[in-house]
């Protein structure tokens, strides 16, 4: 069996915010809820994040930044790390993805991609 020193889950949860959008001027909030699971053998920290923000319409944005909600999580073999965020998008559909930059305690970088979720209000897609 092979050693996956560097195995890292990612699972997302997204919830559309109908108190914070405002459909009129089509500006659809939503929180997404993101874990993070190091299922590997060598701790490693995430260090950065790159988002890629498509609306319905094919608009895209990037976001590229230093760690999630002001935090670089240290994770040791078996940890997890959760935080919950949000994005605005001027469609009533999207979709979300994108990688964190990770480092190993070993010095050994890699990217964790994430994968794409799609963002919609509810009612839109059947």
């Amino acid at each position: 069996m092979i050693e996956k020193k560097y195995e890292i889950n990612i699972s997302v949860r997204t919830t559309y915010l109908p108190d914070q959008s405002d459909e009129e001027t089509d500006q659809h909030v939503f929180a997404y809820t993101i874990t993070i699971a190091n299922k590997g053998t060598v701790a490693t920290q995430l260090i950065s994040r790159h988002w890629i923000i498509t609306n319905g319409d094919g608009t895209v944005h990037e976001v590229r930044g230093l760690g999630v909600v002001g935090e670089q999580p240290l994770l040791k073999p078996g940890d997890t790390f959760e935080y919950t965020s949000g994005t605005v998008i001027s469609a009533a559909a999207g979709s979300m993805k994108g990688s964190y930059q990770m480092a190993a305690e070993d010095g050994v970088h890699f990217d964790v991609p994430i994968p794409e979720f799609i963002l919609t209000v509810p009612r839109v897609l059947h």
